[in-house]
């Protein structure tokens, strides 16, 4: 399932300074981000085959829908040291980006199409429309 993990905070006068450094519990083969996402605008809507996912909200925030086949959660990344891991096996749509929002993502493979599963799991609530 789907967790999310808190990257240390290193804070001084000069700053915050956050390092996901060892964190991220997959090797990281590609790095991308969504922003400008307009209002009622949903993002994602599958789930992989092989791929785990970091997600970190940079600025503003965002939610992100999860089921994972058994359970269904939302999680709200509204700070810029919350990762949510996402498994292969997480079927996601991310939603209600707020004004300047801007989505990182980590990803321990390469882009392949076939490994995109964009149907839902039956008992999902939550849908792409």
């Amino acid at each position: 399932m789907a967790h999310i993990i808190e990257l240390r905070n290193f804070s001084d006068p000069r700053g915050v300074l956050n390092v996901a450094q060892n964190q991220i519990p997959f090797g990281i083969k590609r790095v991308y981000w969504i922003y400008n996402v307009p209002p009622n605008v949903r993002r994602g809507g599958h789930r992989h085959h092989r791929s785990s996912q970091a997600l970190i909200c940079l600025g503003g925030s965002c939610s992100i829908f999860n089921n994972d086949g058994e359970k269904e959660e939302t999680f709200v990344l509204d700070a810029p040291n919350k990762v949510l891991v996402i498994e292969p096996k997480d079927w996601h749509i991310m939603h209600s980006f707020s004004d300047n929002a801007t989505l990182l993502v980590l990803a321990s493979m390469d882009y392949d199409v076939t490994d995109y599963i964009d149907t839902p799991y039956p008992n999902t609530s939550f849908l792409v429309e």
